[in-house]
């Protein structure tokens, strides 16, 4: 048949005597020329634009500039192209019912087609490249388009084509569209100007655009980039090749930066205050009939309804995150105005205002994402209920009966399920405590062997833990099981309802769409629990906020200026805020400054020059009412040293507050004089300029700001640099006569990076001496007139304390003339004063200078005195032990294992990555592509194979049944189809019968093998967990020593909080959903395969791509889930530093800058959420898409096979199901993998060698009261710490008698304390023995060994519980035994006094004991365990001489008989022992009496008695 324009069958077709236009085929020729002729201008264009897109110089360039009317546009064109694919089908099924062929009737509209698409991307094409003269073509086109189209339209009209014929719409409707695409180029046209006028309008990209660093692109680019997320295939490409950083994600957009969310929110807080949270065609049926048109609708349907629900998800998450970013700045901003006594007297405590950061602001932000299902969902279910009543009638009902019904359930095992998570984490708190304390003790408790003890009592709350997991377990599958048991309950009574209501049978058409509605019921009906929960929740945390930002905050009234009341108007006044507030060429601080200056003018009282601050009647108070300083006149001269003393609790450090403006002023003014010879700015605050402030100004700058060093050390998590400077600029000469006048430089040579060292909560431990120190640093640094340091002698020793006298006050600050106000206890310094406060009981004493004092009141000078030579006496005995030394050591032992501790982390990360060490790209990616398969399976394997296979096998089961109930349901409705001829009635009710009863069998089966299902799953994951805990906790106990000192205490403890967390909580549900989602989509493909097997070809297209995205997808989530925790750690952590300096940073006024900090790190938690989100997103859009192709290719096999229509039914509804299964599939096969790196983390502490407990002597064999005599002999003893290092002890010989008391000396380093280590075994004795009464300890099990022996070790260790508990843990000896210890030890008054006696508490390490006190406690220990061998390694060298002294009588008398082995680091304790031995470098040098040893003049001994003198 030859092919012809207008077809062959009529002759008349080319027949124009009626005149031209009104010839049908002329008018659909006619029709072509637009087309044609747009394809001709713009391939050319097209051709070179592509062919020198590479000159385009900026990534950005291809989103930023969008044409008046964009948006409109890429709708209107989308709605074209539509509307062509109808006309094109319309004119394919016309054609089919003609004689012939007649191309008229398609072509015109298959070039439209064309022609269409190719106007959309040279659209976008001008757009990028900006060059709008273009543009004409198109405006030419549409113009052309509209007039034939127009004709045609009017032609149909003059021939009286009824209205309801098809092609007569859709001429129509595209009449209308060119028409609106003419507009719209018209529009462009008025506003670029850039045709027909003379002056071109001049244009520049968003703002953001211009910054480089803004990489979020989803508000910029074009409509179909922003649907399917077109422009994140760069990134998740690249994360292939490196792994995502915060490089790569950029800076956020302006318009969600925290600042500018929060200067929205805090106008609408201000204008509520009371705050109430507000939530925001077709004619043709034989058209219709065509089962192709329908298969191409669904497709449709479900591409756009899937676009849609991704937009949403993108709005919701957009806004929930500028909301989080708002709440974060306001609550920030009102912690740094909080009162002082809101925080002290317990009021708001820190783990409050840290729940309101990590969880309010983040429950808020959820219950934004899930707001909108609020009133979708209803909507959802009653349109479900109209259409199932249409289809199936009354006995639809019934079904929405069951699922209505159910759904309260739901809600009920939700909230069942957050009180066992809150009970959960209640337990895993107090185990973590345990926990902990077992880590900071772990020498102790292996010295005394008591591990056991303490590994039972973690054992037990982990069983409590356990527990409340199971009822946690028992409800989250229940609600699992609910969730997949609902429809088929509410399927079963529909059907069977339906089956014995109606005399018509059930056709497969009702079945199958009923079926899918119910499906489609059931989501939100679950969800729904979910969202009401959530929404309870989110009014909780409104509340709580609202509290909050109501609470009291610091008065005004300080005379100091700087930002204390913080002034929006300034910004009201600017409605541009978005762009005018952020000004790129100015630095954002000093923009925030300016923001929040006070409006009102400080006129500030002038006084005297020689009076920097005077306070007048003052009467101050903690916010009680109560005065807590009465009667306060006082003043602090200019450029002087002004000492305030007094006993403790005398109020010293409130005075300081109370000038500093923390207290509540009850009446009484503070002054703060003006400086004359600095002129400060009218407004009080000098305009930097763009340059580095010069020093003057920087000056002038911190006028009214105060160096203050807090009687409480406080450090930023930073490195020690940052933490002296303080923001302050970096002045070389400065630091280091700081550093020196601190004696901070040898402390820092010790870290690892030296002063670039991270230190703080976060990373490494000082102890209180070198934390106080780096504070008073920070002091003597700052720029400021005034210094107050409160009490900064505390924690310091002597010399420290001189040094930084001489060196820091008296040179350095008195040679600046600045003035010090100086809180201290060392009254020796009294004499240095320039002016002297002395207070009692919250009121000033005396104040004047010493000589005043000294005249007036000679019964206080007197006092003083004594005082002083007490102090002096002490002095000369405490002159040896030196503090630094001792710190730097302990710092120094925490530092050694430096390297290998890093190197085990390594380790840690990539097991894998030892295999080819060059840094081979394929390698790399090949491990980041992979998923952790072995670490699964030992996962799986860790909860028991027998529950292993039988949650493999109820889970294949459980699917195979749900299969089973659809299919069966098949072969029912297509069979009553065909029965319908025999019309015998006995055969249609025992048929009905019997198909209903399988269909019921199978119901039931498969309702209760979805419990099961979901309990073995949870069943498994619980013992999984429990085991894994079990033997992580009991390998890390029985660890030796060495690992203890190599790995840090954070790293094993998060073993145990987060990593324990995720694979008791996290694990098993991600398990679930993945099996389950994994599952459905198999049995969703085989369904189909099984209905029409042609499918199988479609599928490996569809498969390939799915590979190709999971795979990308899933190592860019993975980088990005690592970025969004790791950036909200430093968040939260910038909160509770906050929160625990706030006196301190408003002190130096340093609000502003840490504001800055917050809002930077802010947004960029903020933009790494987003990210993750958009990649979920990207993910989503695709997989939705290969969803609907599915369906797609579902629908048009099984309509060319034409089988059985149950089948077909079936076969559709399974390729519904899979759109929805497909993402989860890869979101939880991510989300595994993530999880997975607990269980990894955890094995690889598990393939730790512990110590060898087991001895060659069986513990019965050794005398039940060994070792009685305590004889030691040490037989050519070496030693060394690990097989790989050098031995620390060498060859080395002694012999020491019972009872006799022994000495050891030596540096730093010369083995005393291995030794002592070496009598307990826990360092490896390589060769040599020790022999004790007869016995090689060797031999001894280790248990046995370490019971029978006693140590006092140098740092005092209690644990928290009572005092019997800390002095005999085992509860072996008697009430009369302990207190004759505690007498002993010269404890059993303060005991007795305590309530409780024995049994009184102890807090965490002891904290609520002295130092002195706790040694003591150590010490009555020692005794309760009467072993007759005691050592004592350097036990008196963190206490002071009093308890000294007590230890030295005790050790005398009350161990008169046993052995005593005391390791000293201060000679003259071991002057009256019987035996000294003098070591170095692991070998002994001399070994006498201490008379003999002294008498050799050139000894080591005698130099070390002369040094000590």
């Amino acid at each position: 048949m030859r092919l012809a324009f207008c077809g062959n069958d009529n002759a008349s077709a080319y027949n124009i005597s009626a005149g031209v236009l009104r010839n049908v085929c002329f008018v659909d020729a006619l029709n072509l020329v637009p087309h044609v002729f747009l394809l001709f201008i713009t391939f050319p264009i097209l051709f070179i634009g592509w062919g020198s897109q590479s000159s385009k110089v900026q990534i950005h360039h291809n989103t930023w500039l969008h044409f008046p009317g964009h948006n409109l546009r890429w709708i209107l064109t989308f709605t074209l192209l539509f509307v062509h694919v109808c006309e094109i089908a319309e004119g394919i099924v016309s054609d089919t019912q003609m004689k012939s062929r007649h191309l008229h009737l398609f072509l015109p509209a298959i070039m439209g087609f064309v022609a269409a698409t190719v106007s959309i991307v040279y659209y976008h094409n001008i757009e990028t490249s900006n060059f709008p003269k273009l543009l004409l073509a198109l405006f030419l086109y549409w113009i052309m388009a509209f007039v034939t189209k127009t004709i045609k339209l009017v032609r149909y009209c003059q021939d009286g084509v009824p209205f309801s014929q098809l092609r007569f719409c859709i001429t129509g409707i595209m009449v209308i569209l060119y028409g609106l695409l003419m507009a719209v180029e018209i529009n462009v046209i008025r506003v670029r100007r850039y045709v027909f006028f003379m002056n071109p309008q001049k244009v520049k990209p968003p703002e953001d655009l211009q910054d480089l660093g803004v990489r979020f692109l989803q508000p910029f680019v074009n409509l179909l980039s922003k649907a399917t997320y077109w422009w994140m295939n760069t990134l998740i490409i690249s994360a292939h090749k490196k792994p995502v950083d915060l490089k790569a994600i950029g800076k956020l957009p302006i318009a969600m930066r925290a600042l500018t969310n929060y200067v929205c929110l805090k106008e609408a807080y201000e204008e509520q205050k009371v705050k109430d949270p507000s939530n925001s065609y077709l004619s043709s049926e034989e058209f219709l009939r065509n089962v192709y048109v329908l298969a191409v609708l669904l497709f449709l349907a479900l591409i756009l309804q899937r676009t849609f629900l991704q937009a949403s998800y993108y709005v919701t998450t957009e806004t929930g995150i500028n909301l989080r970013g708002a709440l974060l700045a306001m609550i920030y901003n009102k912690i740094l105005r909080l009162s002082t006594s809101n925080l002290s007297m317990g009021e708001m405590t820190l783990g409050q205002i840290n729940n309101l950061v990590a969880i309010e602001t983040n429950q808020l932000m959820w219950f934004l994402f899930l707001c909108p299902n609020l009133w979708a969902m209803p909507v959802q279910i009653i349109m479900g209920v109209i259409l199932l009543y249409n289809l199936l009638g009354v006995s639809a009902l019934v079904g929405a009966a069951v699922i209505v019904l159910l759904a309260p359930i739901q809600y009920f095992i939700a909230t069942k399920l957050a009180e066992a998570q809150k009970s959960t984490l209640d337990y895993s708190t107090e185990r973590l405590k345990k926990t902990n304390e077992i880590l900071k003790g772990i020498k102790l408790l292996k010295l005394y062997a008591w591990e056991h003890i303490f590994c039972t009592s973690v054992e037990e709350t982990r069983m409590k833990e356990l527990t409340s997991l199971k009822t946690f377990a028992l409800h989250t599958s229940l609600s699992i099981f609910m969730n997949a048991a609902i429809p088929i309950a509410a399927v079963l009574a529909t059907f069977v309802t339906y089956a014995y209501t109606n005399d018509k049978p059930l056709q497969p058409a009702q079945a199958f769409a009923s079926l899918s509605l119910f499906h489609i019921l059931v989501t939100p009906l679950f969800l729904l629990s979910t969202v009401v929960r959530f929404a309870v929740k989110a009014i909780v945390s409104v509340q709580k906020l609202n509290e909050f930002l109501l609470s009291d905050e610091i008065g005004d009234d300080s005379w100091r200026g700087g930002d204390s009341s913080v002034a929006y108007e300034s910004c009201k006044k600017h409605t541009g805020l978005h762009t005018k507030a952020i000004n790129r060429r100015q630095p954002l601080r000093y923009q925030l400054e300016s923001y929040e200056q006070p409006t009102r003018k400080q006129t500030r009282p002038v006084e005297t020059d020689d009076i920097a601050i005077k306070v007048t009647n003052g009467y101050f108070s903690w916010g009680s009412g109560l005065a807590t300083l009465s009667n306060i006149n006082i003043r602090i001269p200019t450029g002087q040293m002004t000492m305030i003393v007094g006993q403790v609790g005398c109020g010293k450090s409130s005075l300081l507050l109370a000038i500093l403006g923390e207290m509540q002023t009850l009446e009484g003014k503070v002054h703060w004089s003006k400086l004359p010879d600095r002129q400060m700015n009218t407004e009080g605050y000098v305009s930097v300029n763009e340059t580095e402030p010069s020093f003057e100004a920087s000056r002038s700058r911190n006028r009214y700001s105060v160096a203050y060093a807090a009687q409480k050390p406080w450090l930023l998590n930073a490195t020690v640099e940052e933490n002296i400077i303080f923001g302050s600029p970096f002045n070389k000469q400065r630091y280091k006569a700081v550093t020196d006048a601190c004696s901070l430089q040898p402390d820092i040579d010790l870290l690892p990076f030296g002063d670039q060292t991270e230190i703080g909560e976060r990373g490494i431990n000082l102890s209180g001496g070198q934390r106080q120190r780096i504070c008073v640093a920070r002091a003597l640094y700052q720029n400021t007139n005034i210094v107050f340091l409160d009490d900064p002698f505390s924690a310091l020793d002597i010399h420290l304390s001189d040094h930084l006298m001489q060196e820091g006050i008296l040179k350095f600050l008195q040679e600046d003339k600045r003035t010090l106000v100086l809180v201290t206890h060392k009254l020796q310094y009294l004499p240095h004063a320039d002016w002297i406060i002395a207070m009692k009981d919250g009121m000033v004493l005396r104040e004047g200078t010493l000589k005043d004092i000294q005249n007036k009141d000679i019964e206080l000078y007197e006092h003083w005195k004594t005082l002083m030579n007490r102090q002096d006496q002490e002095l000369e005995k405490d002159m040896e032990a030196d503090q630094a030394t001792l710190e730097r050591k302990t710092l120094r032992r925490a530092m050694y294992p430096r390297e290998s501790k890093s190197q085990l982390e390594d380790e840690d990360e990539e097991e894998e990555e030892e295999e080819d060490e060059d840094d081979n790209m394929s390698t790399v990616l090949r491990l980041r592509t992979k998923m952790p398969w072995k670490t699964c399976w030992r996962y799986l394997t860790s909860g028991g194979f027998f529950l292993l296979f039988l949650m493999i096998f109820s889970k294949l089961l459980k699917h195979s049944v749900i299969v089973a109930i659809d299919y069966w349901l098949a072969t029912w409705t297509s069979l009553d189809n065909t029965n319908e001829v025999r019309n015998i009635d006995d055969v249609k009710t025992t048929n009905k019968t019997y198909h209903v009863a399988v269909f019921s069998i199978l119901s039931g089966a498969g309702i209760v093998l979805c419990l099961i299902t979901s309990l073995t799953v949870e069943w498994m994951g619980l013992t999984a967990a429990k085991n894994l805990h079990h033997n992580l906790l009991n390998k890390i106990i029985l660890g030796p020593i060495r690992f203890f000192d190599m790995t840090p205490l954070g790293l094993i403890l998060n073993r145990f909080s987060a990593d324990t967390n995720i694979i008791d909580q996290h694990i098993p549900p991600t398990l679930e959903s993945l099996t389950r989602s994994t599952l459905l989509c198999l049995s969703a493909i085989g369904m189909i395969s099984y209905a029409t097997p042609w499918f199988l070809v479609a599928l490996v297209p569809l498969g390939i791509a799915f590979y190709f995205i999971q795979k990308y997808f899933r190592v860019a989530s993975k980088d990005l889930q690592e970025l969004d925790d790791s950036t909200q750690l430093p968040l939260l952590c910038h909160f509770s530093e906050t929160a625990e300096g706030l006196t301190t940073i408003r002190a130096f006024r340093h609000e502003a800058r840490f504001k800055q900090r917050m809002l930077e790190l802010t947004d960029t938690n903020n933009i790494a959420y987003l990210f993750l989100s958009a990649a979920n997103r990207w993910l989503e859009v695709r997989t939705d898409y290969l969803g609907a192709c599915i369906v797609l290719t579902a629908a048009v096999t099984s309509i060319t096979e034409g089988p059985n229509s149950g089948f077909v039914g079936l076969g559709l509804l399974y390729a519904l199901t899979i759109t929805n299964y497909l993402n989860w599939v890869v979101r939880n096969l991510a989300d595994l993998e993530v999880q997975m790196g607990a269980v990894k983390k955890v094995h690889s502490f598990l393939n730790m060698e512990s110590e060898n407990y087991d001895g060659y002597l069986d513990p019965s064999q050794v005398p039940k009261d060994w070792p009685q005599e305590g004889e030691i002999k040490i037989e050519n003893l070496c030693v060394r710490y690990e097989n790989n290092l050098k031995p620390v002890l060498k060859h080395v010989k002694a012999y020491i008698k019972p009872g006799q008391k022994v000495g050891i000396c030596g540096r730093t380093g010369s083995g005393k304390s291995s030794l002592s280590l070496a009598f307990f075994r826990m360092v490896d004795i390589f060769d040599g023995r020790i022999v004790i009464d007869g016995i090689d300890i060797s031999k001894l099990p280790l248990h046995t060994l370490r019971s029978r022996l006693s140590i006092i070790l140098q740092d005092p260790i209690l644990f928290s519980g009572s005092i019997r508990f800390n002095l005999d843990p085992e509860c072996k000896c008697t009430d009369d035994r302990l207190w004759e210890a505690l007498e002993i030890a010269q404890l059993k008054n303060m005991v007795k006094s305590l309530p409780g006696g024995l049994d009184a508490m102890v807090t965490e390490g002891g904290e609520n004991f002295s130092v002195g006190q706790r040694q003591l406690f150590c010490l009555a220990r020692a005794f309760v365990r009467k072993s007759s061998i005691l050592i004592m390694d350097e036990a008196t060298a963190s206490i002071d001489m009093a308890t000294e002294n007590i230890l030295q009588k005790v050790v005398m008398t009350a161990f008169a008989d046993r052995t005593v082995v005391t390791i000293a680091h201060r000679v003259h304790t071991i002057l009256t022992a019987d035996l000294v031995i003098v070591m170095k470098r692991g070998n002994i040098l001399e070994y006498d009496t201490p008379e003999n040893l002294l008498s050799q003049e050139d000894g080591i001994f005698a130099s070390f008695v002369r040094a000590d003198m």
